[in-house]
């Protein structure tokens, strides 16, 4: 197949885009029971997630202002090169690549853990290898074949997690599972109470809530590539808060009114003991057969997102033109390729990295994740800037409480960055982010990779699908 300059193609219709909004709100974390969370938090862990779910949903409002106004190939890296400079859009570009490939070398080593259930007798790196080379060939296929597994993966978590709620809700109010004894909300405040460390537990587990959250922005990355974004990206954005709600808090809630909380983790995964209680035999099987799905999940997510952001970095000039090019079926091959190439060192480290790296491996990919949502704001600041007082009436999709919502939302992330800090696990997450940003920002000099010349932001919805469709056909040009 020969590759071309047709671009990108709108394959992603709205039931795509809002179930894949959903999946990448539900990680594999939630199934495992987010256990480390709750173990600093206690119950009071639902408050976590609800604070943090509020700052994903301001950051979101803030990426979808943008997306819907001129949605394009790259999204928050296109928009950070048109609104700040550059510089800010190369970082943004090559962060997100990186983040994503160190989170899909965790996902497809998370695949072979739950394959070594069934199959405890064959090598890890054979399902890892597997992991990869299955979501590389979904993802090199029309962009329609990626979005319909995103679909069914996403499908198969949620309809988990409404089981769970559902049962779970039948053994709290009516005893079910439980020879008729309602077991009631005493849990959530008889151990210690509903903050059983205090503010300080409620703090500490914000780095690890926000880890949960990554991957939604990827919503803004399928606007290049969205049948009708004017629509489904609002509506699915619209929904990440209630959806946060439902089912992080409402599956968090049925778990610690059922369990104590400093019982959660010591009997394995709860929602397997929730269905086992219910008398679903082989809840363990189903459970792992879901996480499962929840991983490959991400792995096929991350290497979508890879993927289209190297694709954006090549048109931008700021990565090597083949980059940039794409099938007659509008997929970036070679940059899926090199993603893919990248992620093989993946199953080599099944060999080669204890267990503790992979708690390394979560906070450079939250560190990633922040400096993408602070770019985000940053720049939906600027670009709200930019617009005269009738173009800002005009907007069809608006960031909330502006400018004080975009203010709030960066605070909040400074204090992750500070909680980063504070524990020794994930401080090393601030000493390779920021190195690797520093390495980065040197290349772009010694490169020369600066355009010659800024273009001014494309500016309203029809100019973004026209630049959105004219941006691969125009080979990227690099300042020698």
């Amino acid at each position: 197949m020969k590759a071309s300059e047709q671009g990108l193609q709108r394959g992603l219709g709205e039931r795509h885009i809002r179930l894949m909004a959903l999946g990448a709100a539900i990680g594999v974390g939630l199934f495992l029971g987010s256990g480390n969370a709750i173990k600093m938090a206690g119950p009071g862990i639902m408050l976590s997630y609800i604070i943090g779910g509020a700052v994903i949903f301001l950051i979101m409002r803030a990426l979808g202002e943008m997306a819907v106004h001129n949605p394009v190939a790259g999204s928050f890296s296109r928009y950070a090169q048109d609104y700040i400079g550059p510089l800010a859009g190369y970082l943004t570009g090559w962060n997100y690549w990186f983040l994503w490939l160190v989170t899909c070398v965790a996902e497809i080593t998370a695949v072979a853990i739950y394959m070594e259930v069934w199959f405890p007798d064959m090598p890890r790196w054979i399902w890892a290898l597997a992991a990869l080379g299955t979501m590389g060939a979904v993802n090199l296929l029309a962009v329609k074949a990626y979005g319909e597994f995103e679909f069914w993966f996403a499908l198969i978590k949620v309809v988990t997690i409404v089981l769970m709620i559902v049962g779970g809700t039948g053994m709290i109010l009516f005893g079910l599972g439980n020879d008729g004894v309602a077991i009631g909300f005493s849990n959530l405040w008889t151990h210690g109470g509903f903050f059983p460390n205090g503010a300080q537990g409620v703090l500490m587990s914000l780095q690890m809530v926000m880890f949960a959250y990554l991957g939604v922005e990827m919503i803004g990355l399928t606007a290049g590539e969205a049948a009708n974004p004017k629509k489904s990206i609002p509506d699915a954005i619209n929904s990440v808060f209630w959806r946060i709600l439902i089912f992080y808090v409402g599956a968090l809630l049925v778990i610690l009114s059922i369990y104590p909380w400093d019982q959660i983790g010591t009997q394995g995964s709860p929602f397997v003991m929730t269905f086992e209680r219910l008398g679903i035999k082989t809840a363990a099987g189903i459970i792992n057969f879901v996480v499962l799905t929840a991983a490959l999940s991400s792995c096929n997510g991350g290497i979508f997102s890879t993927g289209r952001m190297l694709y954006n970095l090549a048109q931008q000039g700021q990565a090597l033109p083949m980059f940039g090019r794409t099938t007659p079926g509008g997929v970036p091959r070679n940059a899926i390729l090199l993603s893919m190439l990248a992620l093989l060192f993946g199953v080599l480290l099944n060999y080669l990295v204890p267990e503790k790296v992979f708690m390394w491996v979560t906070s450079i990919s939250t560190f990633g994740a922040v400096w993408t949502w602070g770019v985000i704001l940053v720049t939906q600041i600027k670009f709200r800037r930019s617009l005269s007082a009738p173009e800002r009436k005009a907007l069809a999709f608006r960031m909330p409480f502006w400018p004080y919502g975009s203010y709030i939302a960066l605070a909040f992330l400074a204090l992750v960055i500070g909680l980063m800090a504070y524990f020794p696990d994930t401080r090393v997450a601030l000493v390779v982010g920021p190195a690797w940003l520093v390495l980065l920002t040197v290349l772009y000099y010694a490169m020369r990779l600066a355009p010659a010349g800024r273009e001014e932001p494309p500016q309203g919805y029809e100019a973004g699908l026209a630049n959105g469709a004219q941006l691969a056909r125009v080979p990227a040009r690099r300042k020698r």
